[in-house]
């Protein structure tokens, strides 16, 4: 069953990132299917954008994507991202949050990340849950929900 409104956060414990160390503040989490690709590139820098205003309003925004770090760590340097990017290569946080799905491309199936973004709150509940985002005004949808 999918992660729904209400309820608990799996917990995100890695060398990058730690949901229950967020400190009180509400969390974005942002899957992404591939670090510097052209939908990956355009939702990232635009929470870059905003990464001031998410922080005015007590929030922490985190990338997470089957990337290993060096390709993570190579895509925030190009574009200068203000947050922290979390690499799942064996996809278990994806799997825990219910983003790892099969997919279609050319009649091809494989398995690959669903865009799509979970607002933990201060709890650790899940406040928000948008579902097969489209990049391009994605980080102002997050923001209204804010």
């Amino acid at each position: 069953m999918p992660i729904q409104v209400g309820d608990k956060a799996p917990n995100i414990k890695t060398s990058e990132f730690s949901l229950s160390g967020a400190g009180g503040k509400r969390v974005v989490l942002f899957f992404y299917p591939k670090s510097d690709t052209p939908g990956c590139t355009k939702e990232a820098c635009e929470f870059r954008d905003s990464a001031k205003t998410f922080a005015k309003r007590d929030a922490v925004i985190v990338g997470i994507s089957p990337d290993k770090a060096p390709a993570q760590q190579k895509f925030a340097t190009k574009y200068g991202l203000p947050f922290t990017l979390v690499p799942d290569p064996e996809h278990s946080i994806a799997e825990a949050y219910g983003v790892w799905k099969e997919k279609s491309m050319y009649g091809r199936k494989y398995m690959g990340i669903e865009r799509t973004t979970f607002v933990v709150d201060e709890k650790g509940k899940i406040a928000h849950v948008f579902a097969k985002v489209k990049p391009e005004g994605h980080a102002a949808q997050v923001l209204e929900a804010l």
